[in-house]
């Protein structure tokens, strides 16, 4: 209850400071609207591009022609006919994402009812939604030229047999009969198509992610980014108090070193969950109102709860730790402002995670940020459950314990 008490007296200090209210609760909804806009805009520009599909057409007829023509009517691809040795060139160095080609046979053997197969070639650095997109559209248009050459098969075979036998046996050719052969045709061209894809992928060392948006990313990357700055907050907060010499005070009262941090804690821990509450909350509906696109909270509202009290936890055991190194109000003010931020841009709060891991490796692992907006990401963006965040917990629990180690081991309580 002592504890209780200190931190109700300090949040009621913190929340008449409008200034720290404001840069702590407001501001990080300005970044989170400004980064929206901007992603929203690149956004719009990029769905009005059609998906690049190169080509080698070696058949050169009629039939390559439709199917080509098939592609672009489609919709969402748009075909680009190369010369082969060129095409392979561009494929080896990256220079295109993929490349489909037409064999010189496929007009021929289409027309024969012959099997053949187009050759669709992905880079390991394509985009995987535009790959997919791409083998949806090729499929698609492939198998309904595959059913249209096997109805005219069919419907001529039909014919034919017709013309030639003799009137007595022209009822035993009549359109019912017709109509059941090419419903045979329907059936043969959905359980073995004349023309399949082959897409290969060649093989690389791990596995690429798919890039989230980058405007579902900015809400919990600046939750997290403000929530660590809280930080700063319970560090000048025992600033004051050892300032005024109400500390000392503290000191003579009956209380244990343990509730003496905990309720110095304890007002961190608090204002960090209502800014996330603010903050994811602000994401989820207020974007919508604006017209941008609403962050997901996730379909584990467990994990995304333990991932909060978590990261609120590692935000206020941080405070402790500059409490204990910072001697000064200067000193307080520049550790803060070259740890916390430095932290935050290192953990992906203000650049995104996976760009950051393409240019820095595994350094980002070593700040909780990372951990924290990996965890967020997990859980909003990409659906996740607890037990698939357990490790990003695991290892926010142990920079909570390790921060606690050192602000106890550091600070000074005379």
């Amino acid at each position: 209850m002592r504890a209780l008490s200190i931190a109700f007296k300090d949040l009621q200090i913190f929340f008449k400071d409008r200034g720290a209210v404001f840069f702590l609760f407001l501001v990080p909804l300005f970044f989170v609207i400004a980064y929206s806009g901007v992603a929203s805009a690149f956004g719009e520009e990029a769905e009005d591009v059609k998906i690049a599909l190169p080509v080698v057409d070696l058949d050169g007829g009629e039939t390559s022609a439709a199917l080509l023509s098939g592609l672009n009517a489609a919709g969402g691809v748009e075909t680009v006919q190369y010369d082969e040795a060129e095409a392979h060139t561009l494929l080896e160095n990256e220079q295109i994402a993929r490349l489909l080609t037409i064999p010189a046979d496929f007009g021929a053997n289409l027309a024969r009812s012959v099997p053949v197969k187009l050759k669709l070639v992905n880079t390991p650095s394509a985009n995987a939604r535009q790959t997919e997109v791409v083998r949806l559209v090729v499929e698609g248009v492939a198998r309904d030229l595959t059913l249209q050459n096997q109805i005219f098969t069919s419907l001529q075979q039909m014919g034919e047999m017709q013309g030639n036998a003799p009137e007595v046996f022209q009822e035993a050719f009549s359109t019912e009969r017709l109509q059941a052969q090419a419903q045979s045709q329907f059936e043969n061209s959905r359980g073995r198509p004349l023309v399949t894809v082959v897409q290969t992928v060649p093989a690389v060392e791990e596995e690429r992610e798919e890039t989230p948006n980058l405007g579902l990313l900015a809400v919990p990357g600046f939750a997290v980014l403000f929530v660590f700055l809280m930080a700063q907050t319970t560090a000048r907060s025992i600033y004051d108090e050892r300032k005024v010499g109400s500390f000392r005070r503290l000191m003579a009262a009956p209380l244990s070193k343990a509730t003496l941090l905990t309720g110095k804690i304890l007002p961190n821990f608090l204002t960090a969950l209502i800014q996330i509450v603010v903050i994811f909350g602000f994401g989820a509906y207020g974007l919508k109102l604006m017209d941008f696109t609403p962050v997901p909270l996730g379909n584990d509202p467990l994990a995304l709860a333990l991932v909060a009290i978590v990261v609120a936890l590692c935000s206020s055991s941080l405070g402790v730790v500059i409490a204990a190194i910072a001697r000064t109000e200067s000193q307080i003010g520049g550790i803060s402002s070259l740890l916390l931020w430095g932290m935050g841009a290192i953990g992906g709060s203000i650049i995104p995670l996976f760009a950051l891991e393409t240019f820095l490796g595994p350094l980002p692992k070593i700040v909780p940020h990372y951990w924290a907006n990996k965890a967020f990401e997990n859980v909003m963006i990409r659906s996740l459950g607890l037990v698939d965040v357990l490790p990003q917990i695991g290892v926010l629990l142990g920079f909570t314990l390790l921060f606690l180690a050192i602000g106890v081991w550091r600070f000074d309580f005379e």
